[in-house]
């Protein structure tokens, strides 16, 4: 399938085929430490590759290996096209893991940090990401959405996207700013899928190869892959790039192979039988 293109806030046209720094310091968030070269080494593969949206945050870190420090020493100075998103909100638990939340008097000083480093002036993407370690729902968003909006008007921040929301939570920040993207666990959320495309506003769904549904109809995945000569994580992106215009996917890896083998889903050509297949 050929990657098209999506305009984030309708002035930063990105490949709908990016990528997810979380796994370039470790492979989960338990894990040990990669190793910095690899990272780099992924990095700067995937953007020769086509990937011009990378997702990032400072709490994609294990010890001295963190996802930002990567990302600014493979790729700065920055390709005039490239779009770095990033998040804030949370702050690491006492097992280290990004359980708590910030405040919103806490939000500059995290929005400040990511401008810090990744050597920007302006971020290009901020996500508010709510919820702690739970799912969508369940709380305001108001209070510290409008902390990042008024970073918005100082000119720190392009464009304001939120994380792990449900309708109710988006409404209320779109009362406040414009939203460009909601990035979300991969689950079955057609209704706010379709919300997003008529509003323009990207839908970037995570966990999308080993968090969502079914688990990934797995049985159904290997059998397409298998017709195809593909792997089943492509035939996963694939399908995911037509379920709707504004959908974005942000596969991560730390391994170069596995990279290669997410990137050419872009390719990959899924018929009318296939997709009936996959949806069974």
């Amino acid at each position: 399938m050929t990657t098209t293109t999506f305009a984030l806030g309708g002035d930063l046209p990105v490949n709908r085929l990016g990528f997810g720094a979380m796994r370039l310091p470790m492979s989960t968030f338990d894990g040990p430490a990669r190793s910095p070269e690899n990272g780099i080494a992924v990095l700067r593969r995937a953007v020769e590759l086509g990937v011009n949206h990378i997702d990032t945050a400072a709490f994609y870190a294990r010890g001295d290996v963190r996802a930002n420090d990567l990302i600014r020493e493979a790729l700065a100075p920055y390709p005039d096209d490239l779009v770095i998103a990033t998040k804030v909100g949370p702050l690491p638990g006492p097992n280290g893991m990004p359980s708590g939340q910030a405040t919103p008097d806490q939000l500059r000083a995290l929005v400040e940090a990511d401008l810090s480093t990744l050597g920007v002036d302006r971020l290009d993407v901020v996500n508010l990401r709510v919820g702690g370690m739970g799912g969508p729902g369940g709380e305001s968003v108001a209070e510290r959405f409008a902390v990042l909006a008024g970073l918005r008007e100082e000119g720190l921040i392009r464009h304001l996207g939120v994380s792990n929301i449900d309708a109710a939570q988006l409404a209320e920040a779109r009362a406040i700013a414009p939203v460009v993207c909601v990035q979300n666990p991969y689950v079955d959320d057609l209704a706010l899928i379709e919300e997003c495309e008529a509003a323009g506003i990207a839908y970037v769904p995570f966990f999308l190869l080993g968090g969502g549904r079914d688990p990934l109809d797995t049985s159904r995945l290997e059998k397409v892959a298998a017709r195809l000569g593909a792997t089943p994580a492509q035939v996963q992106l694939a399908r995911l790039l037509t379920e709707s215009p504004a959908l974005l996917a942000i596969p991560g890896t730390g391994d170069l192979t596995h990279l290669e083998e997410n990137m050419a889903a872009a390719d990959l050509v899924l018929s009318e039988e296939d997709l009936a297949e996959l949806r069974g």
